[in-house]
């Protein structure tokens, strides 16, 4: 049997095993760097593999090591992220959260059981391969400043000493046992805003007494949609989702608060708007009286996949899962802090589809009702050792 078919029965062959894993991980789901239980059940899986690991990285993490029949080769990455989301589940399913108000409403779960599964597989057919292969469970991947930035800063890319990384992520509009990719830029930098506008506020029916911040307020949402890149190919977005002003009927506010936020795909650009931002709210706040407090909070930088990595990548996704199964992905302005990674490392971020419209599941990412078609474990177990073998056993 050639390793191809190997790995496709290996996958087959755990696949059970796999499902049962991310149950059990999409039932007890934890947040952003409080992933401890999560942890634990994950190093108790590689124990049952007799696979290698250093646990405790940013109290959470895991790093594991699997060796092939000679150290001697490259070394290659995949990463896993621990964390879920703030968000109750409404699926009627056995394995529905037991903790109210947290949910793998983002896949992660999956994320974690598929390479653990490629990591059982690899592990398998160590003796086919050089090499060795990192596997980073990462912490707070949801919340910034993101566990993969934290990581970075305490070292880990010189830990692993990958030549490359690899990682999938879930897609609600793929269906499960296709994948997507694009290389080059592919998902945007994250920024938050948080806007105080500061007036006078006062009796309603007596505006003259009052410097009344929700006009102003009004104003500087109408002028952040203006700002726009020199350079129109520079994708980006800015966009107020939230406005708070605690007046009533006849009250005018003392403050109207904004938050948002501030997406884009160039770094120069990026640093450049924040000015620009930080210059519209005050100029406005400034011709009326009032003034302004403008925080941003730098996020997750812009994801860049490597072209010659995710070309190769793929035509082996194509030799593996059939032309018909594997999509060109378009630009995304969402993010994914795997991109501080993609800044520092030869990258490739692909997707992994787990739609299957026939059986009702077609809920978007970060909803109450998300979920998968298992048949996506199974893909994404053996598409990554895939990809991961023909990295290796060319050395």
């Amino acid at each position: 049997m050639d390793i191809k078919n190997k790995i496709k029965e290996l996958a087959s062959e755990y696949r059970d095993e796999i499902i049962a894993i991310r149950n059990e991980l999409h039932a007890n789901p934890e947040l952003s760097f409080e992933e401890y239980n999560t942890s634990k059940y994950v190093a108790s899986v590689l124990d049952k593999c007799n696979i290698k690991y250093e646990s405790g990285l940013l109290k959470t993490g895991i790093l594991a090591n699997i060796d092939g029949k000679s150290v001697e080769g490259k070394t290659v990455a995949l990463r896993a992220e621990l964390d879920a989301l703030p968000i109750n589940e409404e699926n009627n399913v056995t394995y529905k959260s037991k903790n109210d108000g947290v949910m793998h409403a983002c896949g992660h779960d999956v994320h974690m059981a598929s390479i653990l599964g490629a990591a059982k597989i690899l592990k398998e057919i160590s003796h086919e391969w050089n090499g060795r292969v990192k596997v980073l469970f990462q912490p707070g991947e949801e919340k910034l400043p993101g566990g993969a930035a934290q990581l970075i800063e305490l070292g880990i890319i010189e830990k692993m000493n990958a030549s490359c990384m690899l990682a999938h992520h879930v897609m609600p509009t793929i269906d499960a046992g296709k994948v997507g990719f694009r290389g080059g830029m592919y998902m945007a930098s994250a920024d938050e805003i948080f806007i105080k506008v500061k007036g006078k506020g006062g009796h309603a029916a007596l505006p003259k007494l009052n410097i009344d911040p929700i006009p102003i307020a009004a104003e500087i949402i109408l002028a952040l949609q203006k700002i726009e890149p020199d350079d129109e190919d520079i994708p980006m977005v800015l966009s107020i989702g939230k406005v708070t002003a605690a007046g009533a009927t006849n009250v005018i506010p003392n403050l109207v608060e904004l938050e948002g936020t501030f997406r884009t795909m160039n770094e120069q650009w990026r640093a450049k708007a924040h000015e620009l931002i930080k210059n519209t709210c005050n100029d406005i706040a400034e011709g009326y009286d009032a003034s302004c407090e403008i925080e941003i909070k730098k996020g997750y930088p812009f994801l860049q996949n490597d072209e010659e990595l995710t070309t190769e990548s793929k035509n082996l996704a194509i030799e593996y899962l059939g032309a018909d199964n594997v999509e060109d992905l378009e630009l995304r302005m969402t993010a994914d802090d795997f991109a501080s990674f993609s800044q520092h490392m030869t990258t490739c971020y692909y997707r992994l589809g787990i739609r299957n419209e026939s059986k009702g599941i077609i809920s978007g990412v970060h909803t109450p009702t998300f979920n998968i078609d298992e048949q996506a474990l199974e893909t994404g177990m053996g598409l990554i050792a895939w990809l991961v073998y023909n990295q290796l056993s060319r050395g």
